[in-house]
């Protein structure tokens, strides 16, 4: 029995969810970047002008070029995706499958080099939230709803 929403656009709510899940993934670390760079103190961007005076400036613009064609690219394969495109899904599994190990990796190896509790909950936090987002859409991605989905979006390809 399909719901309403795969009804009306084909697509299961599963994909869609996942969709979401990137995207808002997306926006997490996007917003993560904003704060550790500019807010939250010592910000990132005021330890770099003390140790590179000018070129701070241009060390942080080139760090948010970065964030905005990978988060595009990103993106991109989110609404392809959402489109049926196996490739597409599997891309973004790759991509996750990636940064979760990298995430875990980071964890192990540099310990918590924070002083007070709230600082060791944000760096939790800050990178264990867009990991499980992504990871979330991973497995929605390939639930067997969403898995029908894809076969079929393949064979009418």
């Amino acid at each position: 029995m399909m719901s309403a929403e795969a009804d009306r656009t084909g697509r299961p709510g599963t994909v869609d969810t996942a969709f979401w899940a990137l995207v808002a993934a997306i926006a997490v670390d996007t917003v993560i970047w904003v704060l550790d760079t500019f807010v939250i103190s010592p910000s990132g961007f005021a330890e770099m002008r003390e140790e590179m005076g000018q070129g701070a400036m241009r060390q942080v613009a080139m760090s948010a070029g970065f964030l905005v064609v990978t988060s595009a690219l990103f993106l991109l394969l989110a609404f392809k995706m959402r489109e049926g495109r196996g490739w597409a899904r599997n891309g973004l599994a790759a991509v996750g499958a990636l940064g979760m190990l990298f995430f875990v990796g980071s964890m192990n190896m540099s310990g918590f080099d924070e002083e007070t509790a709230g600082e060791i909950v944000y760096a939790l936090l800050v990178g264990s939230i867009p990991a499980l987002l992504a990871l979330g859409a991973i497995l929605l991605m390939f639930l067997p709803t969403s898995n029908s989905y894809f076969s079929s979006a393949a064979r009418t390809a």
